[in-house]
């Protein structure tokens, strides 16, 4: 078990009754501030070294199904394959490279996935992490201070007894940090856009490696600060 419990999703195989569903609920998978995107998980391997498609579940309504990639979902039972190891694996696409063999009998005598120890997987994932981290442009060390300081003189506002001037001082800062970000994003993203265009292959793998994300959410954030307006 480690922190975050991991929980997983993609794409269809095999249909499972909504019962297992609810009762194990949905999971959010490993996050780090300030790489949300690339969020870790654990992911399985079958007998012949291949990933499985994700568990398709007949929620009862229609064609409406929902998928997982929960690694507990990959037991054998109800037709699925049978995981025999699991590794860490991100969102951009890493996969860890070194396996851990799943133990089912001890899975379903705790009978929560959760006790399961995935700790492995998850110290990879934390090494991937620090090395996308490790490659990422990092702010300046009085910008991150700054920030830093903004954040912690927001966050004391909330202990202030008079609720009505507190919140009306956040919003006021809120509004200037808008400002801000108005006046600059959409300079910062269309020039960064101008540049990627001119790339030989169109990719945005050395923009998103700056950023600390996976090129979905570079895609993502560029378009957003692009068309971004204030007032």
């Amino acid at each position: 078990m480690v922190p975050g419990s991991p929980g997983r999703r993609a794409r269809g195989a095999g249909f499972e009754a909504e019962e297992e569903l609810v009762m194990y609920g949905e999971r959010s998978g490993w996050r780090r501030d300030g790489f949300e995107s690339h969020e870790g998980m654990v992911g399985v391997l079958l007998a012949d070294g291949s990933e499985p498609k994700p568990v398709l579940f007949d929620l009862g309504s229609g064609a409406t199904f929902h998928e997982s990639s929960d690694w507990w979902h990959y037991d054998g039972t109800f037709r699925r394959p049978t995981a025999v190891s699991m590794r860490g694996r991100c969102a951009c696409g890493w996969r860890g490279a070194k396996t851990y063999p799943i133990d089912w009998e001890k899975v379903r005598e705790d009978d929560d996935p959760d006790a399961y120890d995935t700790s492995g997987p998850y110290e990879e994932w934390e090494a991937h992490l620090d090395d996308v981290a490790g490659r990422a442009v990092p702010l300046p060390e009085d910008l991150a201070k700054l920030l830093g300081q903004v954040r912690e003189r927001l966050d004391r506002l909330w202990l202030e007894e008079d609720k009505t001037r507190a919140y009306a001082t956040m919003l006021k800062t809120c509004d200037g940090l808008e400002a801000i970000v108005a006046e600059v994003g959409p300079e910062a993203a269309q020039t960064l856009s101008c540049e990627q265009d001119k790339d030989e292959d169109g990719s945005m793998s050395a923009l998103a490696e700056a950023l600390g994300m996976t090129e979905q959410a570079t895609c993502a954030r560029l378009l957003h600060y692009e068309h971004l307006t204030w007032r």
